[in-house]
């Protein structure tokens, strides 16, 4: 590994540990050459691209970007950390990648977001709720509202016993 420091490519290897569940590997190095210590990530790189089929049809490379940029947009000012937003990403693409393993639709992925978010902060729900169920009248919001009340919040590790009615985007007239 070439040291950031001074470019030396003579490093040693200090410490290994798994962290993030074991996805990723941190090893702790020091330069032979200079004597400073570093950190590298190693990380099993995803060899099948996941294509996303979004409601016009048309297929785009799946990125958990796209999630963290809806999830803050969702988020806005509210008091949510980077990190809770990176790991419902994470947690959302992990599931995606076990689940699919070519293309998933959009709506699939607006709905693992959904109920994530729904256990972190439900303003941002409502508001990434809004977008993704396409909700453009007062009425339909409310609905929603009424929904997230009524229905009792689920602990993360909790299974869903009796599923409900599927959700889907808002009709086109």
């Amino acid at each position: 590994m070439i040291c950031p420091f001074c470019n030396a490519n003579d490093d040693k290897v200090i410490d290994s540990r798994p962290t993030e569940g074991g996805a990723v590997i941190r090893r702790r190095r020091a330069c032979l050459k200079c004597d400073r210590r570093f950190s590298t990530y190693e990380r099993v790189e995803q060899s099948s691209r996941l294509m996303v089929v979004k409601k016009d049809g048309s297929r785009v490379p799946f990125t958990s970007e796209s999630i963290i940029r809806g999830v803050s947009n969702a988020c806005g000012k509210r008091p949510i950390p980077e990190h809770i937003k990176r790991q419902l990403a994470d947690q959302v693409e992990e599931e995606l990648h076990l689940e699919f393993e070519r293309e998933v639709p959009s709506t699939t992925i607006g709905e693992r977001v959904m109920a994530r978010l729904r256990q972190v902060d439900r303003v941002a729900y409502i508001r990434f709720a809004t977008e993704h169920l396409q909700l453009s009248t007062l009425e339909e919001i409310q609905r929603e509202l009424d929904d997230l009340s009524a229905r009792p919040m689920e602990g993360p590790d909790q299974t869903t016993l009796f599923a409900g009615p599927k959700r889907s985007p808002k009709p086109k007239h």
